[in-house]
């Protein structure tokens, strides 16, 4: 069994469905911009387009989580938990009228898990 490169927490979990409510199916990404924009972002399917230069990690919560390519270079080795902490931050990211932002907490992976990690694949631009 593939080890998952990307998961969350249960209160991200929980902040997850309360947004898929109110704005239907969710994407992530992850740029790796500076201050706030090295934040995982929530938005709608529908609001964010990806493109040529992003990867998909992984599914949390049935939601697909992207990196841009150049970022992922960095983070190849590097498993991430998605959580949320309370605060706005300066982004546009779909749970920040909540008085919360998502925050991305990492650790590398064993060797164990790097023998068997699930694959990264280029993104379909939607």
């Amino acid at each position: 069994m593939a080890y998952s490169r990307v998961t969350l927490t249960e209160r991200a979990f929980a902040v997850i469905d309360r947004l898929r409510e109110e704005h239907g199916p969710l994407l992530f990404h992850q740029s790796g911009g500076c201050c706030d924009g090295s934040s995982p972002m929530c938005f709608s399917v529908d609001d964010f387009r990806v493109g040529s230069s992003d990867v998909l990690l992984g599914f949390i919560h049935t939601c697909p989580f992207y990196m841009r390519k150049d970022q992922f270079e960095y983070w190849q080795h590097t498993h991430l938990t998605v959580d949320v902490v309370d605060g706005r931050s300066s982004s546009f990211s779909l749970e920040i009228p909540l008085d919360l932002h998502f925050i991305v907490l990492s650790r590398l992976f064993t060797d164990e898990e790097l023998a068997d990690l699930s694959p990264v694949r280029a993104a379909i631009s939607h």
